[in-house]
């Protein structure tokens, strides 16, 4: 890989990341439900007296230990990009966010909930096509299928999301949340990013990040 063009994907990375990040801070603000392993991230937020950003460091930082124990290879600049900024880009945008949009209606929770999918998922699409490592999250059912030959990706990723979804609720309740307020963090927002966000991700893929990738090698 030529250094240009590791400097053009690592841009990419954290060009994606932040983006993924800002776009988790607007799904709060719809609060229609996150994406599987951020329900998990807020059961946990609820009930650990910590900010959001150290949180999901050291959250991330016990599943990295893990990766780097059974299948390092996953790991790459980043993993590691993502698991320092993306957290504190989240609570920070979701700071900015409630002093901007202060009690929302519906109608503009779901404009959110829109608005929130769409950069997510321009946002992997930089991140994935990049391909300096995955996050962490991403390495435990990479290492699952590929290295423990457990069944197939999308098999053990619904599980592992599912697992996420139902950890994130129980912490979610046991902090003393109400069940009416359940769909805040695992709610259609929740379906949405677990079942429906590939064909979009491709779509920015095809048309936008691979595009910007191969411009840089064929500069180079």
């Amino acid at each position: 890989m030529k250094r240009d063009n590791l400097k053009k994907r690592i841009a990419m990375s954290l060009f994606g990341v932040i983006i993924c990040a800002i776009s988790v801070g607007i799904f709060k603000i719809a609060a229609l439900g996150v994406d599987p392993f951020q329900s998990f991230m807020a059961g946990l937020d609820s009930i650990v007296p910590i900010s959001f950003g150290t949180l999901y460091v050291i959250t991330n930082a016990v599943m990295l230990l893990f990766a780097l124990i059974f299948d390092r290879h996953y790991i790459g600049i980043a993993t590691f990009i993502n698991l320092f900024l993306l957290g504190y880009i989240t609570q920070f945008t979701y700071a900015f966010l409630q002093t901007v949009i202060v009690d929302p209606s519906m109608p503009v929770r779901i404009l959110c909930l829109i608005i929130g999918v769409v950069i997510i998922c321009f946002g992997s699409a930089f991140y994935m096509t990049a391909d300096l490592g995955v996050s962490t999250y991403d390495a435990v059912a990479l290492i699952i299928v590929n290295t423990w030959k457990k069944g197939k990706f999308q098999y053990v990723r619904i599980i592992t999301d599912i697992v996420c979804v139902i950890l994130g609720v129980s912490l979610f309740l046991l902090s003393g949340g109400l069940v009416s307020q359940i769909p805040t963090i695992a709610g259609v927002g929740t379906i949405i990013t677990a079942f429906f966000m590939g064909p979009l991700i491709e779509f920015f893929n095809v048309h936008i990040a691979r595009p910007i990738l191969n411009t840089c090698k064929n500069q180079n």
